[in-house]
């Protein structure tokens, strides 16, 4: 305890940490104002990420307050996700939420991302606009990168690395990841798999832009894609001079009949967990799908979200049940991280010698030793067990957003909620969704508008992602959209 004397001469009571005194806890209240200060100083830096809070009995003698009260202020910080308990290492600081923005950035720019019709560049503007709350889609955790377990790996990695292994490699991957990734798959997606089959690429982009010229080759000119579907996906297709016929996803999944009705020769799907509705492809619409690839059809599987499932039971993927008329892809950057680059892509055996030349004379083939580093991993279950404490943590997060929605965008309906990273939020049609996204942005929240992922008319609604923000970020960034609804309708 540091007695001080106030003023009046009194002896004041109080701790060294944050400079808390004992005399501005209120009689009411407690934790709320204990947990306050505390979720104050992490967001303006006084408590780093990294800093370890005091022992919950010695704070609660310096305030002169129970135990309980700091207990339970710790508790509400560690649901936020800003502090973690780790035993000995007691109670430390893990998450900081953005810094208020100043005013002058929260004025709308001239050159706002969701003025007119999104272009290729669209991405790159909305990442370059600060925000104070990022919802947009695709975000992974990346504070959860399990840093220890990647250096641990490598360093293993390295000491059995002999110096040849250090020349160009094999332009297919690495073969011990493409023997993980085959493993992998057959445990967690139901493919069956030889390492010669698959190619590891720099993520689902590279391997839609190793597919361009293949499919063109093979005299495919259009890719018929899901309705609403990915922006970003018709980007990449066109950019590789291939059309996108839209094909309407209901509940169920993409509808066979429409396209067929389009009469493209190949259709990119994610039938997991689909992107942005969330629509898992029913069986029925499966078997629909493959009697289409049975005629002729040529299917590319995105794999999207498939390791993220919570309140439903997992869903083989379609390369499961099909081989020579299906091209699968799959990556980790919603696993582990966008910045590592690693994907694979395993497609129709009539195909694999052509795309592995694209791959060869793109970059000579992806670099070596994060492929090793991450075949390690999946070796050694390392990014099994990631993956089993993700989960929670998305969960809880979530349902933030969920519960967020129902209190602050009343009437509004979340789509895809049992899976996947990103939520979809319809509400009633009065307000344009690039202008409500527009709004938001103005007070510091980014999100995707729905339209940016239709061809067609339809609902307007936002996408938006909760995997990399703790739980009461999400609830406030929501509740800004709510503000920002009210204002504009």
């Amino acid at each position: 305890m540091n007695p001080v004397t106030d003023r009046d001469g009194a002896t004041a009571h109080g701790s060294d940490f944050l400079q808390l005194r004992a005399d501005d806890v209120p009689a009411d209240g407690k934790a709320d104002w204990l947990a306050r200060q505390l979720r104050q100083a992490i967001t303006d830096r006084r408590l780093t990420v990294g800093s370890r809070l005091p022992a919950t009995r010695l704070l609660a003698a310096e305030l002169r307050v129970s135990r309980g009260v700091v207990t339970e202020a710790y508790r509400r910080l560690a649901e936020d996700g800003h502090v973690e308990g780790r035993r000995r290492g007691g109670t430390v600081v893990v998450a900081a939420p953005p810094p208020p923005l100043p005013p002058s950035a929260r004025q709308p720019s001239s050159a706002s991302p969701f003025s007119g019709t999104p272009d290729s560049r669209v991405f790159d503007a909305l990442r370059a606009v600060d925000a104070r709350i990022d919802l947009t889609p695709g975000r992974p955790d990346l504070s959860a990168f399990p840093r220890t377990a990647w250096l641990r790996a490598e360093r293993a990695v390295l000491a059995e690395l002999s110096s040849a292994d250090l020349g160009y490699g094999d332009p297919r991957g690495a073969p011990r990841l493409r023997r993980a990734v085959a493993d992998w798959l057959a445990r967690s997606r139901g493919i069956a798999v030889a390492p010669d089959g698959v190619l590891i690429v720099a993520g689902i982009a590279q391997a839609l832009t190793l597919l361009h010229p293949v499919l063109r080759a093979d005299g495919i000119t259009a890719v018929a894609v899901e309705e609403p579907g990915s922006l970003g996906t018709r980007q990449h297709l066109a950019h590789g001079g291939l059309s996108t016929p839209p094909v309407p996803v209901d509940a169920h999944g993409p509808d066979v009949t429409a396209l067929r009705a389009t009469g493209a020769p190949a259709v990119l799907l994610t039938p997991a967990h689909q992107f942005p509705t969330g629509v898992v492809t029913s069986g029925e619409r499966r078997r629909e799908l493959l009697r289409w690839a049975a005629d002729g059809g040529l299917i590319l599987e995105d794999d999207y979200d498939a390791e993220h499932r919570y309140d439903r039971p997992p869903v083989p993927a379609l390369r499961s049940q099909l081989t020579d008329r299906l091209c699968y892809m799959g990556s980790v950057s919603k696993l582990l991280a966008p910045a590592l680059r690693i994907g694979w892509l395993l497609p129709p055996r009539r195909h694999l010698e052509a795309l592995t030349d694209a791959k060869r004379f793109t970059d000579l083939g992806s670099a070596v030793l994060p492929q090793l580093v991450l075949a390690r991993l999946m070796e050694t279950g390392r990014l099994e067990r990631h993956l089993r404490l993700l989960r929670p943590r998305h969960v809880r997060r979530r349902d933030a957003v969920i519960a967020a929605v129902r209190a602050h965008l009343p009437g509004a309906v979340v789509h895809g909620a049992a899976a996947g990273l990103h939520l979809t939020v319809t509400y009633a049609p009065d307000v344009p969704d690039t202008e409500l996204a527009a709004a938001a942005l103005a007070l510091g929240v980014k999100c995707h508008p729905l339209s940016w992922h239709r061809q067609l008319p339809g609902r307007p609604g936002l996408v938006i992602g909760y995997a990399a923000d703790p739980p009461g970020t999400l609830t406030e960034g929501v509740a800004l959209l709510g503000n920002a609804l009210r204002a504009l309708a």
